[in-house]
C-alpha cells in the first residue's frame, strides 16, 4: 500500500530533481526518504526515479505516477480545509505569486488591508515571470498566482478579477496626443519603448500593435527594459512613447496625466485574474484574497464590456 509519505517523498524529488534537497525539504535524512522511495518501486513493481541522469528525472510511468501523487496530496490537503471551514477559521498559509508589471502597482492597494484584516492569514508574495509562477503552481511551490490571462494552461482555474485599460503614455506635446482615433496599428514604430521579451505585457504590445523587430533596427540607441517605471523615465527624458497598462497610470502626477492618451474606438484590455490549480484545498482563504482585490480595484476596472481583452499567448 503506497502511504501519503512515500507521495510526498517523489513529489519533492519530482520538485527538486535532487534527493539531498529534497530530503532537507521534507525534514528527514536522505537515506530515510531513499529507503522509502525504494521500497515503494518495488512494491509497485516500476522505477519512478532515472537516477543515472543527474539532475535525477523521473522515468515515463514516473511522470503519470507523480502526477496523480500531487492530485492525491491536494485532494488530501481539503480535509484540513474542510474542519476549518466547518469551525469557521480564517487561518493558515496563502504563498501568492505576482507578475513584475503587476506588482508594484497591485499589492500596494489591498496587502495592507488585508493582512490587518485577517492576521492569522500568513500572507508570502513572491514577485515572478508568469512562465515561472506557472511552474511553481504546477510543483506546489504556490498557492495561486496573480497573473495576466487567459492562459489556456491544462489543469488551471482561472478566476478573472478586473480589467484595465492598455495606454499610450508619450513625451510632452508628442503629436499621438492629438491624434483624433488611436488605433494600436498607429504606434508600431521605433518610437515605442518596450519591456523585455519573457514579461507577457511585451507579448500583449507585439500582439495588439503589430510590432515587429525590424522596427527598431534603425535607432542608434535600442533599450530594453524589465520595469514599466524605466519605461516611463526614458519617455520623458528621450521622447517618444511607452504602452502601460492602467494601473501604472494612476499615481502619476496631475501634470502627466495630460501626457495619457486612450485608444479610440476600441480600447484594448488587459485581464487579470486568480490562477490556481484544479483541485486547490485552500479555496476559503482564495475566495477572501479574491473579494479583498476586488473590493480595493476602482470600479470602472470590473467592467469587462469597455473593451476587449488583449491576447497574449
Amino acid at each position: 500500500m503506497v502511504s501519503l509519505i512515500q507521495l510526498e517523498y517523489i513529489v519533492a524529488v519530482d520538485t527538486y530533481r535532487h534527493f539531498a534537497t529534497a530530503a532537507e525539504k521534507c525534514f528527514v535524512t536522505q537515506p530515510t526518504l531513499s529507503m522509502q522511495i525504494k521500497k515503494m518501486e518495488e512494491d509497485l513493481g516500476v522505477v519512478v526515479f532515472d537516477r543515472s541522469k543527474q539532475p535525477v528525472v523521473p522515468t515515463d510511468v514516473g511522470k503519470l505516477i507523480i502526477e496523480q501523487a500531487r492530485n492525491t496530496l491536494r485532494e488530501s490537503s481539503k480535509i484540513q480545509d474542510i474542519v476549518q471551514q466547518f469551525q469557521n477559521n480564517v487561518t493558515g498559509e496563502l504563498k501568492v505569486g505576482i507578475i513584475p508589471t503587476l506588482a508594484p502597482y497591485l499589492l500596494p492597494l489591498f496587502v495592507g488591508s488585508f493582512t490587518r484584516e485577517y492576521p492569522s492569514i500568513q500572507l508570502q508574495v513572491y514577485e515572478l515571470l508568469t512562465e515561472e509562477i506557472i511552474d511553481h503552481l504546477q510543483k506546489d511551490l504556490l498557492d495561486v498566482g496573480l497573473l495576466v490571462t487567459p492562459l489556456r494552461e491544462k489543469g488551471m482555474v482561472e478566476k478573472p478579477i478586473f480589467y484595465e485599460e492598455i495606454m499610450v503614455y508619450t513625451s510632452k506635446d508628442h503629436p499621438i496626443l492629438t491624434n483624433q482615433q488611436l488605433r494600436p496599428k498607429d504606434i508600431a514604430s521605433e518610437e515605442l519603448w518596450m519591456l523585455n521579451d519573457g514579461h507577457c505585457f511585451y507579448n500583449q504590445v507585439a500582439n495588439l500593435c503589430g510590432y515587429q523587430e525590424q522596427a527598431q533596427k534603425q535607432q542608434t540607441f535600442n533599450y530594453r527594459s524589465g520595469s514599466l517605471e524605466t519605461l516611463k523615465k526614458m519617455v520623458e527624458v528621450e521622447g517618444g512613447f511607452t504602452l502601460l497598462p492602467e494601473l501604472a497610470t494612476l499615481d502619476l502626477p496631475t501634470g502627466k496625466q495630460a501626457q495619457i492618451r486612450r485608444f479610440d474606438p476600441e480600447k484594448p484590455l488587459r485581464e487579470v485574474s486568480l490562477v490556481y490549480v484544479r483541485n486547490f484545498a485552500k479555496i476559503k482563504l482564495l475566495d477572501l484574497l479574491f473579494e479583498h482585490i476586488a473590493q480595493n480595484i476602482p470600479q470602472d476596472m470590473h467592467n469587462k464590456d469597455k473593451g476587449k481583452v488583449t491576447e497574449w499567448r
